[in-house]
């Protein structure tokens, strides 16, 4: 059956979208139309533009345009190719390390993975959220900082089985309906991956920096590799990579041992053109903290674990950009 006949069957002839798709598809087919439009387009602009500027803009028509979130003057988002490296870990003491380095600093940290919310137990919070008077949500608190997540909206136990169009709705509420006040920094708790969350939270708020984690291990680089260039195309900056249990040292005889590999890290710092802003150490302490909901930066501050942590955060704020009012 011809191509037009079974377009005609599954759209309703009398809808606009119809009647103009019919009207400017040539007998050469949509590719013929598209590349005769674009030429019409270059010889026609006053301005001289060429084809590919002219589609350039044409595509980015149908992109949301970035509005920032009143009162957030740096957002921060770190994510990871795949899930398992410690990424939720990292974002929480990132977000602690940030309000111990600068002492008067206000930080929220946002979970965007809905399907697997992590900060609820990570940070020790349980509960729903008040709604304020202006029908927005007010973040649950603790250690100083400002916390919501996907968690807080349901069980602990309740699977989240929603399709895409359902997902970008809620990453949407926890964007724009919650009293987050006036924040110097808001770290955001990707999901792992390079999917639809990720690209509505790109390219929906401007995001002032993005940080990387990973393990040595080669499975996990590759994957990072593809979430670093997927923040390239959106034009957000990568400020470096974390390269998280980096190392295992033996508690008894302080023997180190690298289970995922040695500096793994550090050649694909050097084909992406980014730094390495610290190594965390693979530590029971790290692990057990955790567990606790008693992240390792405020639980146990002095240790070699906190300090990795913190020299982490020292170095994103070298990295970012200066906010603009």
């Amino acid at each position: 059956m011809p191509l037009m006949r079974i377009c005609t069957k599954l759209l309703q002839p009398s809808t606009r979208v119809w009647r103009w798709t019919k009207s400017i598809v040539p007998a050469g087919g949509p590719a013929v139309c598209v590349r005769k439009q674009l030429c019409r387009a270059e010889s026609s602009s006053p301005t001289g533009k060429s084809a590919q500027e002219r589609q350039r803009q044409l595509m980015a028509r149908g992109l949301p345009k970035q509005r920032p979130i009143p009162g957030v003057k740096q957002i921060i988002a770190v994510a990871s190719g795949k899930g398992g490296v410690g990424k939720s870990t990292t974002a929480v003491n990132l977000a602690l390390g940030l309000a111990a380095v600068c002492k008067n600093s206000t930080v929220g940290l946002l979970d965007a993975d809905v399907y697997g919310p992590s900060i609820p137990k990570l940070m020790n919070l349980r509960g729903s959220p008040e709604v304020t008077t202006e029908n927005q949500m007010r973040p649950l608190m603790n250690y100083g900082i400002s916390c919501m997540s996907m968690g807080f909206l349901i069980e602990e136990s309740a699977p989240v089985v929603w399709r895409g169009l359902m997902v970008m709705s809620a990453v949407e509420k926890l964007l724009r309906q919650v009293a987050w006040g006036n924040l110097d920094y808001l770290i955001i708790d990707m999901p792992p991956g390079t999917g639809d969350v990720q690209l509505s939270i790109t390219q929906s708020i401007p995001v002032s920096g993005s940080v990387i984690v990973t393990t040595p291990q080669d499975l996990a680089l590759i994957d990072a590799r593809r979430g670093a260039e997927m923040f390239k195309k959106v034009n957000v900056p990568v400020l470096g990579l974390v390269q998280n249990m980096s190392v295992f040292r033996c508690p008894k005889c302080h023997h180190e041992t690298h289970i995922f590999g040695e500096d793994g890290a550090q050649q694909l710092a050097l084909d992406l053109d980014v730094e390495i802003l610290g190594d965390i150490p693979l530590h029971l302490n790290i692990r057990e903290k955790s567990d606790k909901g008693q992240p390792v930066v405020v639980s146990d501050p002095e240790s070699p674990e906190a300090i990795a942590y913190l020299r982490v955060a020292a170095r994103v704020i070298e990295r970012l950009p200066t906010p603009t009012d």
